[in-house]
């Protein structure tokens, strides 16, 4: 039963109600939302609800009617993100797995690994022990295989997951795996689950060869009910009467099940299709369906694998696909999870104040609450406490930053279809004491957002940021009866409708400014072009970080003395040091007529910071106040 608990609820009150349930024969877990904070109540025993409504601080109970209480969307309304090491599975991003079937040597985990790790996947996969149908096929290294594992994991910061067949190495095992893995074939193996559940690790359980989603679900069930909260569903085909496939990979299970359970859910493309040239395809298919994560078969030489070399790609396939997965994710609105930084021992994404103890942290953006900057900073900063603080204008966030108000800011740098913000390059220019740490890219989606239940056609005027009306210029012209009245501020606009009150009134702006402002969301995506994305720049006082060390891009603005040939030398030292440059921008030097700055983003090739430096030094002698913006990552 779920149990919906009163805000003002006293910590004695709480306390008492979890000692009855638990008394009962309960098993109580305590959900704190974003709305209200619930427990819920798992047992086989039956409770009149009547008996807890009327303790203190209930506000109502309410039964979980399916059988798997704990996975179960009716407990948990959000998603559930699992947290192993600082590496994020499900919520807004995509996480991939990968390696080969099994462990055959170190030499060839080793070589996995490091190809895995440096194309983005944040996990290696490896089989130490292998239930194959045949008694006669390779049926792992057991321990030894294990070590490999480990040792190559803890070498390039990756998290280890591998499957366990049997209870008796259970506790064996928990010292060299992160993510434990049950197999299709060991699905319904209740005795296993109930051991593996009990340890507490996070668990992939794959969905049985002939398991309905509710019998896949239950197995999710049995490790929840038996201690591990963090359990990832995963889809790798169900037998059905095709051949020309290994399995049928049922994408169509994606949306069931994340409407049916808060758990995140994963694809393997490799064991569904058993064909390498069917990995790809249907590992973007899986994506675009809403997967949270993949689990692919990587080998360094796959026509010598002991295992499932057919399905195992080659490490230049998995680096295309990683690359495809990072230009689909923000068309699907998600972000590809990467190793942190602390783990890989590069580039230190965020600063110490991050780190070094749980304090909130305070980030300035402008506009108000529902933002699409506060909307970008919540998924650069997701898993950290954060106070979002609204600013007036751009200028005000730099204020914060400067002053120590704020401990980072987020400003937007570029529209793929407006262009550059000019004012904010022209700030970064102003204030020698500001660094770009990080950068992240949003996809930008306009809704009209009215009073509930309000017919579209009844709406007679519109507010929106002059931006926002003109990138919904189609829809806004579909309706002749809405006038366009620009607003300062495209979440602002949706708070004074909310303030003024009147239903013949809207806004348009990002969907998530409906709920801060007690509105609903009439119409998503009407927008004229879909193509529509900001990049924004995360920035911090300079000297709040340490000099990385590594980065995969880097920004510098500089001016050049009054003489011919000056700026092709600078674009020269850009190809000779192998610097691709991204953007060339100039801006006026306030003060200083007919002069310029110039404003230049590099892509930094991987392992190639010497590079970036050298370039610096070459840079600083050829040009006139040189200045490097930031050397950072982008997320």
């Amino acid at each position: 039963m779920i149990i919906v608990l009163d805000r003002l609820i006293r910590e004695d009150q709480k306390t008492a109600l979890i000692s009855f349930l638990e008394d009962k024969g309960f098993k109580v877990r305590e959900i704190i939302g974003e709305e209200e904070t619930i427990l819920g109540a798992v047992g086989s025993i039956s409770l009149d609800p009547r008996v807890i409504e009327v303790k203190p601080g209930v506000i109502r109970v309410i039964p979980i009617t399916k059988a798997y209480k704990l996975a179960s969307r009716e407990l948990k309304k959000g998603d559930t993100i699992i947290n192993s090491g600082g590496i994020r599975i499900g919520g807004p991003r995509i996480s991939v797995i990968a390696g080969p079937c099994a462990v055959e040597s170190r030499e060839q985990i080793m070589e996995a690994a490091l190809a895995v790790r440096d194309s983005g996947a944040i996990a290696l996969r490896g089989g130490a022990y292998k239930p194959r149908t045949s008694p006669y096929s390779f049926q792992g290294l057991g321990e030894e295989g294990l070590k490999y594992l480990r040792e190559a994991g803890d070498k390039y910061g990756l998290l280890v997951t591998t499957e366990i067949v049997s209870s008796e190495t259970a506790d064996m095992m928990t010292d060299y795996v992160d993510i434990f893995q049950i197999g299709a074939r060991n699905m319904q193996n209740f005795e296993l689950l109930k051991k593996v559940g009990s340890l507490g690790k996070p668990v992939v359980v794959k969905r049985g060869l002939s398991a309905t989603i509710e019998e896949w679900l239950m197995a999710a069930e049995y490790l929840m009910a038996h201690g591990t909260e963090d359990v990832i569903l995963c889809e790798r085909g169900i037998r059905t009467f095709e051949t020309y496939t290994r399995n049928t990979l049922d994408l169509s299970a994606i949306p069931v099940v994340k409407k049916l359970s808060h758990l995140p859910v994963i694809v393997d493309p490799s064991h569904a299709t058993g064909l390498r040239g069917k990995v790809l395809p249907m590992a973007l298919a899986a994506v675009a369906a809403g997967a949270d994560g993949l689990m692919v078969e990587v080998h360094p030489h796959p026509d010598q694998a002991l295992s499932d070399g057919p399905q195992s790609l080659y490490p230049e396939q998995f680096e295309k696909l990683m690359r495809d997965i990072e230009a689909l994710c923000p068309v699907i609105g998600k972000d590809l999870e990467l190793i942190p930084a602390d783990r890989r021992s590069t580039i230190q994404l965020k600063t110490t104040a991050l780190t070094k103890d749980a304090s909130e942290i305070t980030v300035s953006f402008q506009g108000e609450h529902g933002a699409f900057s506060e909307k970008a900073l919540n998924r650069y900063f997701e898993g950290e406490k954060t106070t979002a603080k609204g600013c007036s204008g751009f200028r005000d966030v730099f204020r914060d930053v400067v002053t120590g108000t704020a401990d980072y800011g987020i400003i937007p740098i570029e529209n793929s279809l407006a262009g550059s913000i000019h004012e904010n390059y022209d700030l970064l220019i102003q204030h020698p004491d500001i660094q770009i740490i990080g950068e992240k890219m949003l996809r930008v989606q306009h809704s009209l957002i009215g009073f509930p239940d309000t017919d579209i056609e009844s709406i007679t005027r519109v507010y929106s940021h002059p931006q926002g009306l003109a990138q919904c210029a189609k829809f806004l012209d579909r309706h002749e009866n809405m006038e366009k009245v620009p607003y300062y501020d495209t979440a602002g606009s949706v708070a004074y409708v909310a303030r003024d009150k009147d239903t013949t009134k809207a806004a348009i702006a990002n969907a998530d400014a409906a709920g801060y402002y007690g509105l609903s969301v009439l119409k998503e995506g009407i927008e004229t072009n879909p193509n529509n994305y900001t990049r924004f720049f995360v920035i911090a006082r300079s000297g709040q970080h340490a000099q990385p060390e590594e980065g995969t891009k880097a920004s510098f603005i500089f001016s050049l003395p009054s003489k011919p040939g000056t700026l092709f030398e600078c674009i020269r030292i850009f190809a000779e040091e192998k610097l691709n440059m991204t953007k060339m921008e100039s801006r006026p030097i306030i003060g200083k007529p007919w002069k310029y700055m110039f404003y230049v983003d590099v892509e930094v090739p991987k392992g190639e910071i010497s590079s970036l430096r050298k370039g610096i030094e070459r840079l600083s002698s050829e040009t006139e106040d040189f200045r490097t913006l930031g050397i950072y990552t982008q997320r």
